[in-house]
């Protein structure tokens, strides 16, 4: 079956243009059969427009393109006997059964034109705002953390390579004191007297001398 989609509702100011849009779903291709009709007001067959009714006939124009499935149209200038309800109906045989589409057509005046709502506007706005600042001011608290924790875990480190010398400094400055108290030069040894010989007889007088044994010693 053919699917046919058109604006529910359409409102315009007298004198000017409606349009009024109907587009359509086939399964089949688009060919020369291809037909379209708008409430006796116009109608589209074997690649040619065919305005309807009289009082439509210089106001009405096809605006669609039927090899892009657009039944579209426009009427200009819209005028208050205009008002009512337009159906499109499209034929592409095979595919000829399908729902029309319906469209109320409204000409009015131009006070009668349905105005924006300023306060749900303005609303809007403000609400847009504050989200805007809210998002904002959760970045600046966040990238401050980010940058703190980052400053802290710097500062951590610093100490701790600052503090991991320090011990080595003290075993170096015991080991130089453990030098310094060490003798720096040889050690005299024990002091042991011996008898000595001068005259090499038996009788001669025999004399006790020191001698000195050094022991030395390396640092």
């Amino acid at each position: 079956a053919i699917t046919i989609y058109a604006d529910s509702e359409v409102i315009v100011q007298n004198g000017t243009t409606a349009v009024l849009r109907c587009t359509f779903d086939s399964s089949e291709v688009v060919t020369k059969t291809t037909s379209v009709s708008w409430s006796f007001i116009f109608y589209f067959s074997d690649g040619k427009a065919y305005p309807g009714q009289e009082e439509f006939k210089h106001r009405v124009q096809f605006v669609g393109d039927i090899n892009k499935k657009d039944a579209s149209i426009q009427l200009s200038p819209a005028q208050f006997s205009d008002n009512g309800t337009f159906f499109c109906d499209v034929k592409n045989p095979p595919d000829v059964s399908g729902t029309q589409g319906r469209t109320e057509l409204r000409v009015v005046q131009k006070e009668s034109l349905p105005q924006t709502n300023t306060k749900i506007v303005i609303l809007a706005v403000c609400g847009a705002l504050i989200l805007l600042i809210a998002v904002a001011i959760a970045a600046c608290f966040a990238v401050r953390v980010i940058q703190n924790r980052h400053d802290y875990e710097c500062t951590s480190l610093e100490g701790a390579s600052s503090e991991a010398p320090r011990p080595l400094k003290k075993a170096e400055s015991s080991r130089e004191g453990t030098r310094s108290t060490s003798p720096s030069g040889p050690l005299q040894g024990p002091v042991i007297y011996v008898q000595l010989d001068h005259s090499g007889s038996k009788n001669s007088f025999h004399k006790m001398e020191p001698v000195v044994y050094a022991d030395i010693r390396k640092n």
